[in-house]
């Protein structure tokens, strides 16, 4: 796949690093490699004669300083050339060692300037360089060479971020698909990749259905009265919950899907995951805990201008932040039946004005995944009734009439009925069965019916009780919410009072779309602490945690077989009260590698708390970058 190599190279851990991976690569394609060092001797000479003035006066001679001016000439041209030879003597030899053609560069200049000239005239098609150079402190994030690099090159760019050989021995291959054509490149990368290398290939998919709730909750108190009336509220966040909490889901699902079938096709397995919420914060999350060799991304995302040369925000976030090695690709693939949906596939001029009323945030995907229903159906045009075939699909049931008519006429949206049937949430991807027929299986995650928590208004308000009482407000105008006495508590912890907002709306959004009607410290607790993180929180927070009593996990008991050692039933309740998810996962394993430590065979609370202590220190460090 790849037949030319580039490295940049300045004798860096991660530049060190860049050249063993560039071998194993080229090894692996029989590629050719081309080392380049870029040398500044001119702006050492451009200083040198600033600082002239500085010398004592007995160099301040004509002749003297001449002579100085040629010494320093000679010593600096040819002193930078020998170590650049000297760096490049390293990666000849690991390319000798590798039996791989090798040819070296060294060049005076400007460091980035240099390297994108270069990169751009050159047939290179995989640029492999380090994160971060020589003059890396603690605080560096990525080095303004390779970040300036990186915006002004689109071709395949593997940035090392992970220096440590051992570290690197191990991990998956990490796809980022969001149905662009990009991302379908880097998932053909991944898959070429994770052959030749022998490593495991996942797929992560990632939604946000709160930002519009965020956005609206952010402006109710900005607009008046008349203007308010116009906008809303109410009608405009039934259209988005509809359509943007389940329609999204299935939509990314059916991105992870293709993407499994592309790799079944070249033998590969392919595990994929769907999460909602901020993509670069899931992805971020996600790596931190999984830990991969490496994440490929697209350099921009699915609702970039095509033509855009920049980064797209979320792939800049997280060459920033991840722990492991990237790979950005600015390539294109386009599924084959995405390719021939395209091509086959006519719209009616009804079919087409109907689109144009789906709100811009979602119009791409939506018209992705009609193009895909279309040609799965043997439709060569797309109608109005096709459409409404495929939303009973990809929405819930009459989805499609209730899109039309907000879209249309607002106002004459129907009011949701007071009276709510119990709603069941899958605790795999979190999607919600509305209504009074049993669950049978997730539609998007394929969950059995086992994984689906059921709540009613009953069940939720006598725990609202015991916290102290039912509270209700309006949040948005026509749109009125139920918080227990401590679950508002939980909210006044949040020191920051911009963070405070984000995280209410979030609860907020999250509590409407599964029909939940007080919301109460066993929900609002883990999100509060996911949205804002732990170093946000005042000191009640530890209290109003260890009162509130959270879904008990898999018991640790019965990992006893694995790891031989035993959970007293106050640890395990101690641990239970731990939100469930990512945060009582690491917490277990802090607690189990503490009771490792001591040689103690059975988990009693006093190892619970220390365990306890180390995961939180270990998290506000994560949080902290």
């Amino acid at each position: 796949m790849f037949k030319h190599i580039c490295v940049p190279v300045d004798n860096s851990d991660y530049s060190n690093r860049a050249i063993d991976l560039a071998v194993e690569l080229g090894r692996t394609c029989g590629a050719r490699l081309t080392g380049i060092h870029v040398y500044a001797a001119r702006l050492h000479d451009y200083r040198f004669k600033q600082m002239e003035y500085t010398l004592p006066d007995e160099y301040k001679d004509e002749h003297e300083l001449e002579r100085q001016r040629k010494i320093h000439d000679s010593l600096i041209a040819m002193g930078l050339q020998l170590i650049s030879d000297s760096y490049l003597d390293v990666m000849a030899k690991r390319a000798e060692g590798a039996g791989l053609a090798f040819a070296r560069k060294m060049v005076d200049g400007k460091h980035y300037k240099v390297l994108v000239e270069d990169c751009l005239a050159a047939d290179y098609d995989l640029v492999v360089m380090g994160a971060l150079g020589m003059g890396a402190v603690k605080d560096s994030q990525l080095g303004s060479v390779t970040e300036r690099f990186v915006r002004k090159v689109s071709k395949d760019t593997l940035v090392v971020r992970n220096a440590d050989p051992l570290r690197d021995a191990e991990g998956a291959i990490v796809v980022g698909l969001d149905g662009s054509p990009q991302s379908f490149h880097g998932l053909k990368l991944g898959i070429f990749l994770a052959k030749a290398l022998g490593r495991p290939l996942q797929a992560i998919a990632v939604y946000d259905p709160y930002l519009h709730y965020a956005m609206f909750n952010g402006i109710v108190g900005v607009l008046n009265e008349k203007a308010s009336k116009i906008f809303r509220f109410k009608e405009q966040e039934q259209l988005h919950e509809e359509i943007i909490d389940t329609g999204l889901a299935k939509i990314y699902q059916s991105h992870l899907e293709i993407g499994r079938k592309l790799a079944a096709e070249d033998g590969v397995d392919l595990a994929i995951t769907l999460l909602d919420g901020k993509c670069f914060e899931k992805i971020l999350t996600f790596a931190r805990k999984e830990q991969p060799w490496l994440l490929i991304l697209g350099r921009i995302g699915v609702h970039a201008d095509p033509n855009e040369v920049d980064l797209g925000s979320n792939t800049e976030n997280l060459l920033r932040l991840l722990p492991c090695n990237v790979l950005l690709t600015g390539g294109k693939f386009y599924p084959p039946l995405d390719v021939r949906a395209e091509e086959i596939i006519a719209w009616t001029e009804e079919a087409e004005a109907r689109m144009e009323r789906v709100p811009p945030q979602v119009k791409g995907v939506a018209r992705t995944a009609l193009l895909r229903y279309a040609i799965e159906q043997g439709h060569t045009v797309i109608t109005n009734k096709v459409i409404d075939e495929a939303m009973a699909i990809f929405m819930p049931t009459r989805m499609a009439e209730k899109m039309q008519i907000l879209a249309e006429d607002l106002a004459v949206a129907r009011l949701r009925a007071e009276a709510q049937t119990a709603t069941a949430i899958c605790s795999v991807c979190g999607y919600t069965v509305k209504g009074p027929n049993p669950v049978v299986a997730c539609p998007v995650c394929r969950a059995s019916a086992d994984k689906f928590q059921v709540i009613s208004r009953e069940v939720v308000e006598t725990i609202a009780a015991q916290e102290g009482g039912i509270e209700e407000e309006e949040s948005l105008p026509g749109v009125r919410v139920k918080w227990s006495a401590d679950a508002r508590d939980a909210l006044r912890e949040v020191t920051d009072a911009y963070l405070r907002r984000r995280a209410k709306a979030r609860i907020e959004k999250y509590a409407r779309s599964r029909k939940i009607p007080v919301i109460t410290c066993q929900w609002a607790l883990p999100m509060i602490e996911e949205t804002v993180g732990r170093d946000k929180l005042g000191a009640g927070w530890d209290t109003l945690l260890a009162k509130t009593k959270f879904e008990p996990g898999e018991p640790p008991a019965s990992e006893a077989t694995t790891t031989g050692r035993v959970w007293t039933a106050e640890a395990t309740a101690r641990l239970d009260r731990v939100p469930a998810g990512f945060m009582r996962d690491m917490t277990r394993e802090e607690v189990e590698r503490v009771a490792t430590e001591k040689g103690a065979t059975t988990v009693d609370l006093a190892i619970c708390e220390e365990g306890i202590g180390h995961a939180r220190q270990t998290m506000n460090e994560v949080i902290a970058g």
